[in-house]
């Protein structure tokens, strides 16, 4: 197989899971009543929480590429919902902090744990060289789809290409 079939084998596979993430992320957002943004919200809430990234509306805003207006309608509903809670930063009492609650861990755990521990399960055969290796390929893979997207996610607009 050439590098050319064998960089576009990867790339089905790469959308191949893709494809299967997003359909299982999209059940758990119909069978919770939420909208597949409300779950992209939440993911985002929590990795910024792992990474040590302070949750502001205006961060959420602009990591899910929503307006003013659309990031508190989103906010509003997740509070609702009982899914996250908003605060006050203790630093600066003017700026609003969002946070996943955990209600919405314990949703997420009971529906996303077993497909995490079935992945958890696949990585075991697998050393610890191949999976630095993967590690690697899946960041710059999503990198390059970053770049592709462009600063403006214009990707695909018309003279964008």
């Amino acid at each position: 197989m050439d590098d050319g079939n064998r960089a576009m084998g990867l790339v089905h596979l790469l959308r191949a899971l893709t494809v299967e993430l997003d359909r299982f992320g999209g059940e758990f957002a119909a069978l919770h009543g939420l909208h597949p943004t409300d779950l992209r919200a939440l993911i985002e809430l929590l990795d910024a929480d792992r990474a040590g990234t302070a949750a502001t509306p205006g961060l959420l805003g602009e990591r899910l590429g929503l307006n003013s207006a659309g990031t508190t309608a989103l906010v509003d509903r997740l509070e609702r919902l009982g899914l996250i809670r908003r605060g006050r930063d203790t630093a600066d009492r003017r700026r609003v902090l969002l946070a996943v609650d955990e209600r919405a861990v314990e949703l997420g755990r009971s529906f996303f744990g077993p497909v995490i521990g079935e992945l958890v399960t696949a990585m075991a055969g697998f050393d610890p060289a191949e999976l630095d290796t993967a590690r690697r390929f899946l960041g710059a893979m999503g990198e390059a789809v970053a770049r592709a997207r462009g600063a403006d996610g214009a990707a695909g607009a018309p003279g964008s290409d």
